[in-house]
C-alpha cells in the first residue's frame, strides 16, 4: 500500500527557505506572514542579491534545495533575467530582487498590513 508523504508546514518551509538565502548571503531577507490577507500563500519571502548573477544564484540554490528535500515548486520566473526571481512553494512564495527593483516596487509596504482591532471591531458591528 502507497502512504502519502506529509508535506512540511509552511513555516517549517518558510525557515528552510531563508536558511538557504542566508547560507548564499542575500541580503535583508524578509519573512512576511500574509495569513491574515490572502489564501493564496502563508508566508512571502524578500531577498536582495548584490547583481543579476547573485540572484539567479540564489533562486537556483533554493529550487536545488527543494528538488532535494522533495518539496513541490509550483513554478518560477525571472531566472532568465535575474533582475527579479519568484519561486513559488505553494504556501511560500520567495522574492529575489536586485536593490533598485525591490527599491521600485517595495512590495513589502503592500503585504504587511497587520490586521487592525478597531477595523475588525467595526466590520463584526456592522455584519450584526
Amino acid at each position: 500500500m502507497l502512504t502519502k508523504v506529509k508535506p512540511p508546514a509552511p513555516k517549517k518551509i518558510a525557515d528552510r527557505a531563508i536558511a538557504v538565502l542566508e547560507d548564499h548571503k542575500a541580503i535583508d531577507i524578509r519573512c512576511i506572514d500574509v495569513r491574515h490577507l490572502t489564501s493564496l500563500m502563508d508566508y512571502m519571502i524578500v531577498a536582495t542579491g548584490r547583481s543579476d548573477r547573485h540572484v539567479r544564484s540564489l533562486g537556483g540554490a533554493l529550487l536545488d534545495d527543494c528538488r532535494q528535500r522533495k518539496l513541490q515548486v509550483l513554478g518560477t520566473e525571472g531566472d532568465k533575467t535575474g533582475e527579479w526571481v519568484l519561486v513559488d512553494l505553494v504556501d511560500v512564495v520567495v522574492h529575489i530582487m536586485l536593490p533598485r527593483v525591490r527599491d521600485f516596487y517595495e512590495i513589502e509596504k503592500l503585504w504587511d498590513i497587520s490586521p487592525r482591532r478597531e477595523d475588525a471591531h467595526h466590520a463584526h458591528q456592522r455584519i450584526q
